[in-house]
């Protein structure tokens, strides 16, 4: 069973068809990384999935039995899907601790958190940091801040929204190493990213999308060999 359908979407706004008809299945366990063009419906398919943006048909599953698309913003987030957006969005007058206290949410009893804080802490590197101000932090700092947060509330289904935009190689790297670590049996993780070396670092399988829709799916290996994937994106 798939921890993530995606069940023949279509997206519209006013003339424009962002998605039409598109469907792509992830695993648990899986790192499934989503490319294309710029315009190609990467960022509202992610924006569908953690419910920004409504389908006009089409269902998202959680599981077998949820259909996100008819789930608000917070029902989404509590059903256990969480988004790392482009831009690091921590808050920088609270400490690294404090950020991942709030990442946790309200749910998790106080007799677990401090557990849960110092695991994730430790995932992303940042225990010497964790008193620092989340403001001081680089801007790979942030970014790996942000991806605890939202370990914090133990999700499901992570959504990572171009995770190595300006970040040095040796950031880029590390990021890698972080997400290829974030693999469990019980959790799927989509990455939008233009980086194609950190793709084929992280990625168990690439969806390739172009207008709207589905131009290749598979191993990145096969997507550089692919004539339509090399015409329309990565021979631009």
């Amino acid at each position: 069973m798939s921890a993530l359908l995606v069940d023949k979407l279509d997206v519209v706004f006013g003339r424009f068809r962002a998605l039409t008809a598109l469907s792509l299945a992830v695993d648990a366990g899986e790192v499934r990384a989503v490319i294309g063009p710029n315009g190609a419906g990467k960022t509202t398919l992610l924006d569908v999935i953690s419910g920004i943006t409504k389908p006009l048909r089409g269902r998202v599953m959680l599981g077998d039995s949820l259909d996100l698309a008819r789930c608000s913003e917070a029902g989404i987030a509590k059903a256990g899907v969480r988004r790392k957006f482009q831009k690091p969005s921590v808050f920088p007058a609270l400490t690294v601790y404090e950020n991942l206290d709030i990442g946790c949410g309200a749910g998790l009893p106080a007799s677990e958190r401090a557990a849960r804080i110092g695991a994730v802490l430790g995932e992303i590197g940042l225990e010497p940091r964790a008193h620092a101000l989340a403001g001081a932090l680089a801007h790979g700092e942030k970014q790996w801040l942000e991806i605890g947060m939202v370990l914090g509330s133990n999700p499901r289904i992570i959504l990572l929204d171009e995770p190595v935009a300006g970040l040095s190689d040796a950031e880029t790297e590390r990021t890698a190493a972080l997400i290829r670590a974030l693999r469990r049996p019980d959790r799927a993780i989509v990455v939008i990213e233009h980086d194609m070396a950190f793709v084929e670092a992280i990625a168990d399988r690439v969806t390739v999308l172009h207008e709207g829709r589905t131009l290749y799916e598979g191993g990145m290996r096969g997507a550089r060999a692919d004539a339509r994937v090399i015409e329309v994106f990565l021979g631009r």
